[in-house]
């Protein structure tokens, strides 16, 4: 999965991107899988794209993420930083970006796949479908490689050390919902997770190609990870329809309240981790905790939430997961009801 998506909150154009629907599901009208993979030995980065390599002897005037796509840029007191600290706080995104993106492919989202593709995730799938887990694996594994790759690239070029938490807010806030469940519907939640982080689409991620100004190692590298989740995202729609084939009632049911908030822990941004990074550009702690407020409003947190997981919701409305008062509360709790 792009890993970005909780990073990208106040994008003007995620509710009206073009290229929001990367993929539409891998299926036919009577459910049968259609591979999204068939073109992958061709197509596929780890298969076919170069390593996106930042060029040191370019003079021109540059940034590492563009920032209309930062949303504290917008904010008067980060606008008016000193040019060089406004460049920081762009790398130090960047950073973010590669950090998110390496942990969920290699800590979350790979540890599902291989179970699928050795058969011992607990839900049947054709042949092909595990065939095509092989293939997800490699890609996965390649997005953490190149974000690795790409956050060295950059630390060597600005000199800029990445400032980041131990953990990214979405693997803690994971990590407690697991916590707070039974100890037989765990593995259930680390499933629901992955479908719902790998059909969560991300405009933004989509958008940043198009920026100017951009080095072209980052625009390169994010253009290689959209692509190839556009084929995740139409494989995980068609598995979400096998695994709620295969639950029984009750574990629909728990399937279904645990959606909404395994959306909000994906989505959410982590404002504390980003109130320490603020102060360390030189602002006060009223100062970021005044940033925070202006920048992350509840209007803006519920519109973000809302457009990104439009397509995702539909998947469970699809379903008819969400058709019960006691989960309609759940959507309602984290602002995900329409």
């Amino acid at each position: 999965m792009c890993g970005t998506v909780g990073m990208f909150v106040g994008c003007t154009a995620l509710s009206y991107c073009p290229r929001r629907l990367l993929a539409a599901p891998a299926q036919d009208d009577a459910g049968e899988y259609r591979s999204p993979f068939t073109t992958w030995y061709e197509r596929s980065a780890v298969r076919s794209s170069p390593r996106r390599k930042i060029d040191d002897r370019t003079e021109e005037p540059r940034h590492f993420f563009p920032p209309e796509l930062v949303p504290v840029t917008r904010h008067p007191l980060i606008a008016s930083l000193p040019a060089k600290v406004f460049d920081e706080v762009l790398v130090q995104h960047l950073y973010r970006y590669l950090d998110f993106t390496t942990k969920l492919e290699h800590l979350v989202v790979n540890r599902t796949v291989l179970g699928i593709a050795h058969g011992s995730i607990g839900v049947e799938v054709p042949e092909e479908m595990r065939l095509d887990a092989y293939k997800m694996y490699c890609d996965e594994a390649y997005h953490a490689l190149f974000s690795a790759d790409l956050a060295t690239q950059v630390h060597q070029a600005t000199g800029t050390a990445a400032r980041l938490p131990g953990r990214p807010f979405f693997l803690l806030r994971l990590q407690e919902i697991k916590t707070e469940l039974p100890a037989h519907h765990r593995a259930l939640a680390e499933l629901l997770f992955v479908i719902i982080s790998e059909t969560l689409i991300s405009a933004s991620l989509a958008e940043v190609p198009g920026h100017d100004g951009v080095d072209s190692a980052v625009t390169g590298t994010i253009r290689d990870h959209a692509l190839d989740e556009g084929r995740h995202h139409a494989y995980f729609a068609h598995f979400l329809q096998r695994l709620w084939a295969q639950l029984d009632p009750t574990e629909r049911r728990a399937a279904a309240l645990l959606a909404p908030r395994l959306m909000d822990a994906f989505l959410r941004p982590d404002t504390e981790a980003l109130r320490e990074e603020l102060t360390g550009y030189g602002l006060t702690r009223e100062e970021a905790d005044q940033v925070v407020a202006e920048v992350y409003t509840p209007e803006v947190l519920s519109t973000h939430a809302l457009a990104t997981s439009r397509q995702t919701r539909r998947y469970f409305r699809d379903l008819d997961a969400f058709d019960t008062p006691e989960v309609q509360d759940e959507l309602n709790k984290y602002g995900l009801a329409d």
